[in-house]
């Protein structure tokens, strides 16, 4: 529920975090492939550490030991890679090992679930997802794509609450929509402010636990779920 969910079979996968129009299709041969790696990975490397606006082509270049030509080869430019790391960081993002919960569990251990998912995802992505924000902030495209993206899981959370006030789980006063945006929005800055802003902190397990912890009471207590002790 919470953040960035993953995807059941009944649903339809969130959009993309990088704009479709500048992804390629990756190369056919094994030496084409691990030469377009080596460049993403790069330049995963080069824009965590120098930022998207002070990161140069010839430093990733140099991070993958190889040719401006043979970039040019896979990429047209800083957009274009910019967005093949986006499309390889997304499936992080989408919580892949979060433990099986079913529907009808208790709805605060789902929420626990999701969140501690959610949390792990962004503390291993933590540098990405600080340049997230940077690049939102001066390209009015990407941010309209992480708007959309945004977007899905608010609508996705917002049936799930629907479906806890369906069976008299949670309060029938709230708004699904409104309580979701309130709510999602609230763990992903918070996720930020954990992990981007006090990555220093962000080391202690113990602080984790009590992220997950307060985030989950938060929920709870604002669809006033039924807890247990």
């Amino acid at each position: 529920m919470p953040g960035t969910s993953s995807t059941t079979p009944s649903e339809e996968p969130p959009p993309s975090m990088a704009r479709e129009s500048l992804l390629r299709e990756p190369p056919v041969t094994e030496r084409g492939k691990r030469t377009w790696e080596a460049l993403i990975a790069a330049a995963r490397t080069v824009f965590e550490r120098d930022g998207y606006l002070d990161a140069r082509l010839t430093d990733i270049t140099a991070e993958a030991k190889c040719s401006a030509g043979t970039f040019y080869t896979y990429f047209a430019g800083k957009e274009e890679i910019f967005a093949a790391v986006l499309a390889r960081a997304q499936e992080d993002m989408l919580h892949p090992g979060m433990p099986h919960v079913d529907a009808d569990d208790d709805p605060v251990a789902i929420v626990e679930a999701s969140n501690r998912a959610y949390f792990a995802a962004y503390r291993r992505n933590a540098r990405l997802m600080g340049l997230l924000e940077q690049v939102a902030n001066v390209d009015a495209e990407f941010r309209q794509v992480r708007q959309n993206r945004g977007d899905a899981f608010i609508r996705r959370n917002a049936r799930s609450i629907a479906a806890l006030q369906k069976r008299g789980l949670a309060d029938q006063t709230l708004d699904p929509q409104l309580a979701s945006r309130a709510l999602s929005s609230m763990v992903s800055r918070l996720g930020f402010w954990h992990f981007v802003l006090e990555p220093e902190e962000s080391a202690d397990p113990a602080r984790f636990e009590e992220l997950v912890a307060t985030a989950t009471r938060l929920w709870a207590n604002a669809l006033r779920l039924p807890q247990r002790d």
